[in-house]
């Protein structure tokens, strides 16, 4: 276990090992970030953004939070959103959730979780919204598992009604959302395929607000 004091330790290490593979790489990392991704992920300490996708600081705005929810009455992910579409021009908007995730295990049991209830409710919502496909699930994990990638294509339905998501897209086709599940087992991130323009065309007659 890392302590407290290895942690500025680990951090002088880090600088010396970037300025050694590239010595200007904080003259560049300090200039304006024009990252092409926004990412939407769980707070677990297991799941690491740039490192398991392979990208470098200024690459991808973060966002994190239990379950990886997109709540339109949360102003913290919806300045987010807002901020990396409108001001930073994010071409790609993934969600990401990841198997074996205790934001959506909780919202599963049926009992008080105090303060977290109307956070899980969220989830508890995509549940009911898909309960005949998941109580035909007899397996309990792999019924887990499918609640995590339904949880993750409902967000993504959150971003698309967003009015900076859709005004962007209209005005310069750009961002498109796209959900992803990491797996911790295997490290591999799966792809759920979800089909942006097509739910894009789904939602307009109720959720449309620049035609």
């Amino acid at each position: 276990m890392t302590t407290y004091s290895e942690i500025f330790e680990n951090n002088l290490a880090w600088i010396d090992a970037k300025k050694a593979a590239e010595p200007d790489f904080f003259e560049n990392l300090s200039l304006d970030q024009k990252p092409d991704y926004l990412y939407i992920g769980c707070s677990d300490s297991r799941v690491t953004a740039e490192e398991m996708m392979g990208l470098q600081p200024g690459e991808a705005f973060v966002h994190r939070n239990v379950a990886n929810l997109v709540v339109s009455t949360d102003l913290n992910v919806m300045s987010v959103i807002n901020y990396a579409v409108r001001f930073l021009g994010v071409k790609h908007i993934i969600v990401c959730g990841h198997y074996n995730c205790g934001g959506v295990k909780a919202a599963m049991i049926p009992k008080d979780m105090g303060l977290l209830n109307p956070w899980l409710r969220t989830i508890r919502d995509v549940y009911r919204l898909h309960q005949e496909e998941l109580d035909d699930i007899r397996d309990e994990a792999a019924r887990y598992n499918r609640l995590v990638e339904l949880n993750v294509q409902e967000q993504c339905l959150s971003v698309i009604k967003t009015a900076s998501v859709q005004l962007s897209h209209t005005q310069s086709g750009c961002p498109t959302v796209h959900g992803w599940v990491f797996d911790i087992k295997s490290g591999r991130l799966k792809d759920l395929q979800i089909d942006f323009e097509a739910k894009l065309k789904d939602i307009k007659k109720i959720y449309n607000l620049f035609e």
